[in-house]
């Protein structure tokens, strides 16, 4: 079991935030792993999906004997590392006599393993293998377009899950709105039979159609590969619907005396009390009272002085 932190100061504190389950999903970082023996297929396989996904996923170079995620208990290292690196997508590559060239592609929520789908990686061809202009080549991070093409990723059980694997794994950020000039890549993923998808690279190109929408050429960069459907394990129904849980749009509380108009838009209406202008306070002093107060005060300076002179005159 994994320890659970409590934050001792802020600073720990808001960190712990981030990387808490949102509501409203980030982009997911991605973590690429080595199992105990790996093909050199295999090798070239993670280091380029690393470069795909540069700035978005962390790669350990090291070989890890206890992950086993089809397995109870070889989950915990995994788990553990998801944690460390706050990533929620995995890639782990093994390689043995009963499954060559194996990728494991799954995803994690709270740091939990979530679904899982194996995959086996035939007809290889990395980037080094294409000829292309070096001008059309995709910029590090920018956002990609992913085109699902087949039946079978609506109607086979198994195409279905991989597809929304893809999808998270593929993606980066989450954005509303994209300009059509930063989309400069394609994932063209084709569903061949009910366990085989290709999965190609491309560049996109954009030239003048003669209307305002522009034609777009693929050209395909690599790397490309044919992805063979082995395993996959759903989420079970409490983990499912403990990640699927979204807030409940409140309804609008009416306000009082407010109305909408065609013409004027909001109009509110405004209550005011009986004004009581003997009892209104005046906001400054008026000169008649100023003049009153003046010759009242010259009045009672005469008197004292009278005072004065008598009893000058009486010593």
């Amino acid at each position: 079991m994994l320890r659970v932190k409590t934050p001792r100061n802020a600073r720990v504190k808001r960190e712990l935030e981030k990387r808490a389950p949102k509501l409203v999903e980030n982009g997911k970082k991605t973590l690429i792993l080595h199992g105990t023996k790996t093909s050199a297929v295999l090798n070239s396989v993670l280091k380029e999906l690393y470069h795909l996904k540069k700035g978005s996923a962390v790669k350990f170079s090291r070989k890890n004997e206890n992950i086993k995620p089809f397995e109870s208990g070889g989950e915990t290292s995994l788990e553990f590392f998801s944690l460390k690196t706050d990533c929620s997508v995995f890639v782990y590559g093994s390689h043995s006599k009963k499954r060559p060239d194996n990728l494991v592609i799954g995803r994690t929520y709270d740091h939990h393993i979530y679904d899982l789908v194996e995959v086996g990686v035939e007809n290889f061809r990395p980037m080094e293998s294409f000829t292309y202009d070096k001008k059309l080549a995709p910029l590090i991070g920018s956002k990609p377009l992913i085109a699902f093409i087949g039946e079978g990723f609506e109607n086979v059980e198994e195409l279905k899950h991989l597809k929304e694997v893809l999808i998270d794994l593929l993606r980066g950020e989450v954005v509303e709105n994209l300009n059509l000039v930063g989309l400069d890549r394609v994932y063209v993923c084709t569903a061949i039979s009910s366990n085989r998808v290709f999965l190609s690279h491309c560049g996109l190109r954009l030239k003048k159609s003669g209307t305002k929408v522009p034609r777009m050429e693929l050209v395909e960069m690599g790397p490309s590969m044919d992805l063979v459907v082995r395993r996959h394990r759903l989420p079970n129904d409490g983990l499912r619907k403990e990640a699927m849980k979204t807030v409940r749009d409140q309804p609008k509380k009416k306000m009082k005396n407010v109305s909408q108009d065609a013409v004027q838009g909001k109009i509110g209406k405004i209550y005011m009390p009986d004004q009581k202008v003997g009892d209104v306070a005046l906001p400054y002093k008026a000169k008649g009272l100023k003049r009153e107060r003046r010759e009242a005060k010259l009045k009672n300076d005469d008197s004292k002085h009278a005072s004065k002179k008598q009893k000058e005159n009486s010593t």
